[in-house]
């Protein structure tokens, strides 16, 4: 009903347990009819295929948590209680892989803990019983001074809006990471932590170089350094997988940190929520671009639709026809093509097969945006979104060396400009490109489709992926 958007939701609905009963698959199928009842009723408007792409359902804070993601709100309740009682401020850290749920549980926390001390929570405590383990803590707790801090400006918008329509909610909770030390807080969440900033590869650096002067850093000071000193309590939510700039924090820095606050404040997420395939795909995509690839073929056949195209106007033209049945279909690529179109609009990008192509025109939730399904988006404006379905191209900046039989790349042929120039190290440039395609090929619940540019990677892939019906 919050998704639809056609009431306001009036209680708090801390969201419900995952319970397995009898025959929910078969009440699954029938809340399809009844919802359309409701339609015709003029209770609802929108179908549910409609509210299921919105990012108000795909974030939102009512939705079920799995066991690991109640254990992780109760933990982190329990310190923050100690927190208002004995004044010792905590540095909690939860990782997760891709699609493990890091946003979905970093806007329930929001929301609880907004809600907290104001008398709104208690009588949906009483009405959940599954809630009576954390029921204590959370009437323990006072109102606290909180904030959401999202480093990535796409994903930071696409929160703003979900924000808007959550009661207890506002969007100037939500802020980038350079707004933070313009205040102090009780607490910081901070979701996608492994695209805070350090000082390298950025566009400007006098902005950078003033917030770390608040602080009394030097060059050598952070985002993450930012954060630390401005609140008592934070909640790093974090992937060192999806770490695919040259700007993003050095993992060794949150390796440090681990060690300074020990393991009882260091969470995992193991849940899969996103991808149809399951941890097994996530495993099995990393494996096939890393340098220890899978000893056989894996196939996914009836949970997750996965295949490689030898030509991408096959590609191309399956993703805009999942898209017309799904919605939520793009097609992304590695940051192997110049952005003309940056200086003139009015030419195109990328050349592929028989089609020319723009990188995405918008960089504020382009995925949403209308023109979406015919352009190319980039790593900066998909990282952190669900797709029904992706379309990946790998571009002629990762290739395959038959002698050396390895994944090698062409820096020659990366346009990353900040990229390029920060890096000379050929290994971590590598590790930042196959992070890139990793965390490409893991947006799609439903399927992922491939393309790769260099034939022998493309023979090397066909090893791992099964080759589309032409």
């Amino acid at each position: 009903m919050s998704g639809d958007g056609k009431f306001q939701l009036q209680n708090s609905n801390m969201g419900m347990h995952p319970h397995s009963y009898y025959q929910k698959d078969e009440y699954e199928q029938e809340f399809q009819k009844i919802w359309e009842e409701l339609r015709k009723a003029h209770l609802a408007k929108n179908t549910i295929k409609h509210i299921e792409n919105t990012d108000l359902f795909k974030y939102s804070p009512y939705k079920s948590l799995s066991s690991d993601q109640y254990r992780i709100v109760d933990a982190i309740v329990q310190k923050l209680v100690d927190y208002q009682e004995h004044g010792k401020g905590q540095t909690m850290l939860v990782n997760g892989g891709a699609g493990t749920g890091k946003t979905v549980l970093a806007i329930y926390l929001m929301k609880l803990l907004a809600e907290a001390g104001t008398g709104i929570i208690e009588n949906d405590i009483e009405m959940d019983p599954g809630y009576q383990y954390i029921a204590e803590n959370l009437r323990k707790l006072k109102k606290m001074k909180i904030a959401f801090v999202v480093p990535m400006q796409s994903l930071r918008t696409t929160v703003k809006r979900v924000f808007r329509e959550v009661r207890s909610l506002n969007v100037s909770m939500v802020l980038s990471p350079t707004q933070v030390p313009r205040d102090t807080y009780d607490l910081l969440i901070v979701d996608e932590a492994h695209r805070l900033r350090q000082r390298k590869a950025l566009a400007q650096y006098p902005s950078f170089d003033n917030n770390n002067s608040i602080f009394g850093l030097g060059k050598e000071g952070t985002e993450l350094d930012w954060i630390l000193g401005s609140s008592k309590n934070h909640v790093l939510f974090y992937d060192s997988m999806q770490t695919v700039k040259p700007s993003d924090i050095d993992m060794e820095r949150f390796t440090d940190l681990q060690k300074q606050i020990g393991n009882k404040n260091i969470y995992e997420l193991k849940s899969q929520f996103r991808c149809q395939g399951g941890e097994d795909y996530i495993q099995y995509v990393k494996s096939i671009l890393s340098d220890d690839p899978p000893k056989e073929k894996k196939s996914f056949s009836g949970t997750y639709d996965f295949m490689l195209c030898d030509d991408p106007d096959v590609l191309i033209e399956e993703i805009q026809e999942k898209d017309t049945m799904y919605g939520l279909c793009r097609v992304v690529a590695g940051y192997a093509w110049p952005w003309k179109s940056k200086e003139n609009p009015g030419e195109m990008d990328i050349t592929i097969g028989s089609k020319s192509f723009q990188w995405n025109t918008v960089n504020k939730d382009w995925v949403n945006s209308d023109n979406a399904i015919n352009e190319i988006g980039c790593i900066h404006t998909i990282q952190g979104y669900d797709l029904n379905y992706a379309g990946v191209i790998f571009g002629n900046e990762i290739k395959y060396d038959k002698k050396k039989k390895c994944i090698v790349v062409d820096k020659r042929e990366y346009h990353d400009l900040q990229g390029k120039t920060a890096l000379k190290d050929m290994k971590e440039l590598k590790e930042y490109i196959t992070n890139i395609y990793a965390t490409l090929m893991t947006r799609g619940i439903r399927g992922t489709y491939v393309y790769v540019c260099d034939p022998n990677l493309r023979e090397y892939m066909k090893q791992y992926i099964p080759l589309a019906k032409s």
